[in-house]
């Protein structure tokens, strides 16, 4: 929602449809509200068949008007029954009981004027051309089904929300629907001033939820803050030691190449990055074991598994095997070049 200031982004414990009603006289905020959720087509449609009428008169032809009408007429009077069984035959947004209560209809297809106005003379609140992805959300959020038609109607069919109201912004009108009472689907609503910021929002939610969803997948989280590359980098400088030959140039390059997301933690914080990886190094040699990372608060070392922050298994699995293939793929083409200019001189 392009409205206010990033702040003011929130969760919203249901859905929020980017779509209202579209009777004037239809209620903009309902409590206890039963939703019906369907695709089923409310509007008047001419026969798909070539024919030709030929009328004696004006009153046969206002009967056959009639006539064509009453399909359409029938189907809404069906759902107008299934409110009068739920909440009762008033219409001022109560039930028989005088409680707080309203009957509402999302329907995928389209609903004409006419029976609009018949939903709205029943104090029925009609949305229209809702989208498959919300209708499908509906049910999830909301409890109850999708119903393709009409007849046989249940009150088991209906979902149910504690307050379903309208906000609008211009031309755009959104339907909120709020207080569902197990809900497997809801939304977070990103507001932002401009569709810079909104995007930035949507980019930081989606790569929250994936490193959650990755931490349940791996059961398992690592520290964070460039500790495990630190951690890694030391090892692998004693582990040089043991390696005999050429062998120790290619540990050492892999060690310092460790050391390049620590130093980009330090310089994208503002900090010199040297002067910070000396610091943290001389830190993390005293631990005693335990993992050091960067403060990008202080620039100071801080242990990253007491300040909650933590980085996912798979990740690092995955920066070390690709850059270990990248790094054998480059270093592949340099052999093949030599070659081809060997075979070039012979």
């Amino acid at each position: 929602m392009k409205h206010k200031t990033a702040l003011d982004s929130q969760f919203v414990d249901g859905l929020v449809l980017d779509h209202g009603a579209r009777h004037p006289d239809m209620s903009r905020r309902n409590e206890n509200a039963y939703i019906l959720i369907c695709n089923v087509s409310l509007e008047y449609e001419r026969s798909e068949v070539n024919s030709g009428f030929f009328y004696k008169d004006a009153e046969e032809r206002a009967r056959l008007a009639a006539a064509e009408r009453k399909f359409t007429d029938d189907r809404v009077k069906k759902i107008i029954d299934l409110k009068r069984r739920v909440i009762g035959d008033r219409t001022d947004g109560k039930d028989r009981d005088g409680n707080p209560a309203s009957f509402i209809v999302i329907n995928q297809k389209g609903i004409d004027p006419i029976s609009l106005d018949m939903l709205q003379k029943e104090g029925i609140v009609g949305i229209r051309r809702a989208k498959r992805r919300n209708m499908e959300r509906l049910a999830r959020a909301c409890g109850g089904y999708a119903v393709n038609s009409v007849d046989d109607l249940e009150p088991d069919c209906l979902g149910f929300a504690k307050l379903v109201y309208e906000h609008q912004l211009g031309e755009e009108v959104y339907t909120f629907v709020e207080g569902c009472k197990n809900p497997h689907s809801c939304t977070l609503l990103l507001r932002g001033p401009n569709d810079h910021t909104i995007a930035q929002l949507k980019d930081a939610v989606r790569d929250g939820i994936r490193a959650v969803f990755n931490a349940i997948e791996d059961k398992a989280l690592i520290p964070g803050a460039g500790a495990f590359e630190l951690a890694a980098h030391q090892m692998l400088l004693q582990y040089r030691n043991e390696v005999p030959g050429k062998a120790k140039l290619g540990v050492q390059a892999f060690a310092e190449a460790l050391l390049s997301i620590p130093k980009t933690l330090a310089q994208n914080a503002g900090y010199d990055a040297q002067t910070v990886l000396i610091e943290v190094l001389d830190e993390s040699k005293k631990a005693n074991g335990a993992l050091v990372g960067i403060d990008l608060e202080t620039g100071k070392a801080m242990l990253p598994d007491r300040k909650g922050v933590w980085d996912n298994v798979r990740v690092k699995k995955q920066f070390l095997t690709l850059g270990t293939l990248i790094a054998v793929k480059l270093l592949q083409v340099d052999e093949v070049i030599r070659a081809g200019r060997k075979m070039g001189k012979d």
